[in-house]
């Protein structure tokens, strides 16, 4: 299997999430914070389907349906699939969302892809090789830490944890550049990959939202961890530190680590 299949079908997929081709329809999941639209199913289904076709005997991890319970490290290939990522963003017409894809083996992503529509901006990395966007060689920046722009969140789902997020947050402003706020974890940490932003910081995300655009992240680069600095299980939640450079990542953990002590969970 070649990494440029799975950018074609995705590709060819990512048509479903037309609003000039499809009467697009919008439900409530938990509430009006995390909403679900008739192309994340359309979407998800259609990719299901091409790549079980692709490589039968696959399991799959995905936002809007749990087909199984698999864990990364088992023996049989594994798909992390996050239909679109932002789904607020994309039924607003915001183009800051994408359908995000990773494939892994033995616990490891092998490859990613995150292909934002709106924008026809395709990520794309495989172990060992590289990170590209649009088929073109893409490298985190050397941007000091004072220097960086900071992409976060603020737990939507979970506004009980607001104070610990704002406190890392604020933190991180005052001794960097700035902070912005996209909605879509892939694509911001798709962004880093590319130089745009050198830090991210999210207290808490799905295997779907951050799998493959991890993998692009560390192939262009960068670095990326959970919040007390460990390596990343792609098939389970976790919350994510990254940066453009290993003393950057140090300096944010730091940060972190001083606004979580506080609180009983870590």
């Amino acid at each position: 299997m070649e990494l440029q299949q799975i950018i074609d079908i995705v590709r060819d997929v990512s048509r479903l999430t037309d609003c000039r081709l499809y009467d697009i329809k919008v439900t409530e999941k938990d509430g009006p914070a995390n909403i679900v639209t008739s192309a994340d199913l359309a979407v998800q289904q259609a990719l299901i389907a091409r790549l079980s076709s692709l490589f039968p005997g696959s399991h799959f991890l995905c936002e809007e349906e749990h087909l199984d319970n698999p864990e990364a490290n088992d023996d049989a290939p594994l798909w992390i699939i996050d239909p679109i990522d932002g789904t607020a963003n994309y039924a607003r017409g915001i183009h800051d969302c994408a359908i995000s894809v990773a494939y892994c083996v033995g616990g490891q992503v092998e490859m990613g892809v995150v292909y934002l529509p709106r924008t026809n901006e395709c990520f794309s990395a495989q172990r060992g090789r590289g990170a590209w966007l649009n088929g073109e060689a893409i490298h985190v920046s050397d941007r000091s830490f004072k220097e960086s722009i900071l992409c976060t969140a603020m737990c939507v789902y979970h506004k009980e944890n607001a104070p610990i997020c704002a406190g890392i947050i604020m933190e991180t402003y005052l001794q960097a550049n700035d902070f912005r706020r996209f909605g879509a974890a892939a694509p911001e940490l798709c962004y880093l990959a590319a130089g745009r932003v050198e830090l991210y910081f999210e207290y808490m995300l799905s295997p779907w939202d951050y799998a493959a655009a991890q993998l692009v992240l560390t192939e262009a680069g960068g670095v990326a961890s959970d919040l007390e600095g460990l390596a990343l299980n792609p098939a389970r939640p976790s919350g994510i530190l990254a940066a453009n450079n290993a003393e950057n990542h140090a300096r944010l953990a730091e940060i972190t680590a001083k606004n979580l002590k506080p609180y009983s969970r870590y």
